[in-house]
């Protein structure tokens, strides 16, 4: 029994909803407009259509400027190679004419030294001071040995190195034929003397070598003993 008068109250009052929400609808002045929806439905689609073509513009400028920015810096990275290329090369040719100078004064101090070395004292004149001439002598050659070791040395800290010439074949490259001579017992073409020494500056030619080259054949050429 109450279960009916349950169900007869959940009647009642859905029936009561329905003609509330009947009677709360849209009045006729308050009911959407549609041609004012469509108005503005159409004026946030320009709306929209403008961002995106500025958003694009702004992305077309961000990217013309990224290409210019690149180009610069490509340019300059250039430059600054080409910059660098030829600081080191004027460092070369400054470092080269230098150590030119250097081989030319270790060829003096050699020079010199063979001089010394080659030295004798006079037997009839100067006897009293004969052995203090010796002993004056052999003090300058210990002295000018000790610098032309350090001018090796020096030379080969800045990777010079003398050119291997005796008894060779004759290398075009790196020495020059100043005279030929003539011995039956030796190759042609064989470097007999090494008139002036050749040196490499790593591994490059720095001065060429002056040699005497074996000739065992006659080209027209005068031979010099």
């Amino acid at each position: 029994m109450s279960t009916e008068i349950q169900n007869n109250d959940l009647l009642e009052e859905f029936q009561k909803f329905l003609e509330q929400s009947t009677e709360s609808g849209f009045n006729p002045g308050e009911q959407p407009d549609l041609n004012t929806l469509l108005i503005e439905m159409a004026g946030l689609k320009s709306e929209v259509k403008a961002e995106s073509r500025q958003f694009k513009n702004t992305l077309d400028t961000l990217g013309t400027a990224l290409a210019a920015v690149q180009e610069d810096n490509k340019t300059l990275t250039d430059e600054l190679r080409a910059s660098s290329e030829r600081m080191q090369k004027r460092q070369d040719e400054v470092l080269r004419t230098l150590l030119l100078e250097l081989v030319d004064i270790h060829d003096r101090l050699l020079g010199s030294l063979e001089t010394l070395r080659n030295y004798r004292p006079a037997t009839a004149l100067f006897r009293r001071s004969r052995k203090k001439d010796a002993d004056f002598i052999r003090q300058l050659q210990e002295g000018q040995a000790m610098t032309v070791r350090r001018f090796a040395q020096l030379l080969q800290r800045h990777h010079v190195t003398p050119v291997d010439c005796i008894d060779r074949q004759f290398d075009p490259v790196t020495m020059h034929a100043v005279e030929t001579g003539c011995d039956p017992e030796r190759e042609n073409g064989i470097v007999r003397e090494e008139l002036r020494k050749g040196f490499l500056l790593h591994g490059q030619v720095l001065r060429l070598a002056e040699v005497r080259v074996n000739k065992t054949e006659s080209y027209g050429k005068t031979s010099h003993e």
